[in-house]
């Protein structure tokens, strides 16, 4: 039994083996056979792998190629475009406005260096601790402006690289805002327009703009010529900023200067005056204007009130209006020296015939004109010395009406004074074929007709230089005016002497007078025109010339609507004449002619015009 079981077991133990055996051969076989499929699949695979690479390559390369050959041989701007933008760099320098200076070289107008505050909002805003640097507060107070508002600027214009935040600031700001270094926060230098005279030739300068342009005055008007055209220099510069090569250079144009006719220290004066008269006689407003008789350049021209150029903040834009030029009024009794002239160019009256005033009133195309009172016969001095409407009206009347009209175009009454201004007014003046005695009576005293302050001033410069007409000019030049022979010379110098009983003790211009000088003038008081009619304003008017022996200035002031005591020409307007008068006059170094025979200086005057002409 054991016998059977031993061969049993052992027989079993002999297939295990065998079946083991069978088992270890078969899967070392099914091993050999799996590595040799990994080694001939392992070849298969890197060979791939390599041929992906090398396409790549292949491919990255081919479209470098490409590229390059698109850019150089199809497109080759662009590439050059693109390289000068990194190193190629445009310089321009910098240009000042030109000086405007008075006759004598005083500066009026000069351009100073400032500081302007920027900001580069896009690297500003790369700072990590942007909105909670102290910094930015310290800005914002010296810039006069809210913390929020100086940050919401930058935070809105973040795709910007430039911004103003301060334009053309003081030097200690700018200097502030340098020690504060703030990132991204630069300063620029430009220039800022400093007008010296200020107030008092603010309205005849002008001023600019923040970018500098001219926008008033002598500023606007010859704006092109004052500011040039900066010189440019394209450089090459290398990686570090540093020029390198200089393309190619253009020259730029130098500003010009201008010196205009105005004497800064008569500008100074007759402001000085007409600002006490405004205020004095509470008046809405005032002009005056200085002008040299024989060149026919204006040497003063003022308004008040006026502005301070320099700083024009809440300033009332009727406050920049020049009003010597641009405002226009009925001249009165100032145009009745016309109806004289006429008269005797004409014939119809001579130097020593009367003129019938009776009864003191008389009717025209049903309208009155009257005088104060019967003052019977006049010579034609005293129809200016009182100012008589019925002596005026008798003279206009006395002529052909082309031949009174025709001096009113030719004194340059219906035309541009010659100043060259902007916004210069020409007058009002109806240009109609037929014209009633009731409309020449009223031209004759001055109704019917608007002029401006340097119109009126033009025609009394025409009388002082004798009857020869020239445009007024505010540019000091060595190009001579043109002229032109308006009357004679010995009509225009005698309606001068009948003009200088004007300002005398029974004159209506007696308080113009002059203590040492011969002047003469003529006073004038006009209403001012409403919708219906006439209103109870007034404009009070003086023009006038010294000094009579030689005939040096012509001077015209003009009050807008007095609300004082006071309202006529005689006790307004004639006073402030005749102080312009004697400061100018003294300015200017004449000596005073009040002395000795009148008529020998008239004949004396008379004498050197006639060597001139």
């Amino acid at each position: 039994m054991k016998d059977w079981l031993n061969n049993k077991n052992k027989k079993t133990t002999t297939k295990r083996s065998t079946k083991k055996g069978a088992q270890a051969k078969s899967g070392l076989k099914s091993g050999k056979q799996t590595q040799q499929a990994k080694q001939l699949t392992k070849p298969s695979v890197n060979r791939w792998r390599f041929q992906f690479v090398i396409s790549f390559l292949v491919l990255v390369f081919s479209s470098v190629i490409g590229r390059a050959a698109y850019l150089q041989i199809i497109q080759p701007e662009k590439l050059i475009l693109e390289g000068d933008k990194r190193t190629v760099r445009v310089k321009e320098s910098s240009v000042q406005r030109g000086m405007i200076t008075d006759r004598n070289g005083v500066e009026l107008a000069v351009s100073v260096p400032v500081q302007t505050i920027w900001a580069d909002p896009k690297r500003v805003l790369e700072y990590p601790e942007f909105e909670t640097d102290v910094r930015w507060k310290a800005l914002a107070k010296v810039l006069q402006m809210e913390e929020h508002e100086l940050l919401a600027r930058i935070t809105n214009n973040q795709d910007k690289r430039f911004i103003y935040l301060k334009r053309k600031t003081n030097p200690v700001v700018a200097d502030y805002v340098q020690q504060l270094r703030i990132p991204g926060v630069r300063l620029r230098e430009e220039s800022k327009r400093y007008y010296p005279a200020g107030e008092i030739t603010a309205h005849v300068v002008g001023f600019t703009n923040i970018d500098g342009k001219g926008i008033e005055g002598v500023e606007l008007r010859h704006n092109d010529w004052m500011v040039g055209t900066p010189g440019k220099r394209k450089i090459i510069k290398d990686a570090k900023g540093r020029e390198i090569e200089v393309i190619e250079e253009e020259q730029g144009s130098e500003p010009q200067n201008i010196a205009l006719t105005i004497d800064q220290r008569i500008q100074s004066a007759v402001y000085q005056e007409l600002k006490k008269a405004v205020q004095t006689y509470e008046a809405a407003s005032g002009s005056a204007i200085v002008v040299d008789i024989e060149t026919a350049e204006v040497l003063a021209m003022v308004n008040s009130p006026s502005f301070n150029p320099n700083n024009r903040m809440n300033v009332s834009m009727h406050r920049f209006r020049n009003r010597a030029i641009t405002d226009t009024f009925e001249p009165g009794s100032t145009m009745k020296p016309i109806s004289v002239l006429n008269a005797l160019e004409y014939g119809s009256f001579g130097t020593l015939d009367l003129v019938d005033t009776s009864p003191g009133y008389m009717r025209i195309g049903g309208r009155r004109i009257s005088d104060p009172r019967n003052r019977g016969m006049l010579s034609l001095a005293d129809v200016l010395k009182y100012s008589s409407n019925m002596g005026s009206t008798k003279l206009a009347l006395s002529t052909p009406k082309e031949s009174f009209l025709g001096l009113f175009y030719k004194m340059g009454l219906v035309d541009s004074s010659g100043v060259d201004l902007v916004g210069e007014s020409t007058g009002l003046f109806n240009d109609r074929r037929r014209w009633s005695d009731s409309e020449i009576a009223s031209l004759s005293f001055g109704y019917g007709i608007s002029v401006t302050a340097a119109q009126l001033a033009r025609m009394y410069t025409t009388i002082g230089a004798g009857g020869l007409s020239r445009p007024l000019s505010i540019i000091k030049t060595d190009i001579e005016k043109p002229s032109e022979r308006i009357v004679a010379e010995d009509v225009a110098y005698n309606v001068l002497e009948m003009m200088e009983s004007v300002i005398s003790e029974e004159g209506s211009g007696k308080n113009a007078m002059v203590k040492g000088y011969r002047v003469a003038g003529k006073t004038g008081t006009s209403q001012k025109a409403t919708a219906g009619g006439y209103g109870h304003d007034y404009v009070n008017t003086f023009a006038g010339i010294g000094p009579v022996s030689d005939p040096k200035i012509a001077v015209v002031v003009v009050l807008n609507d007095p609300k004082g005591d006071y309202y006529y020409g005689g006790e307004t307007a004639a006073p402030t004449f005749g102080k312009i008068m004697r400061q100018t006059l003294r300015i200017l170094n004449v000596a005073p002619d009040a002395i000795g025979d009148k008529k020998i200086q008239l004949a004396d005057i008379r004498r050197k015009n006639d060597d001139v002409n």
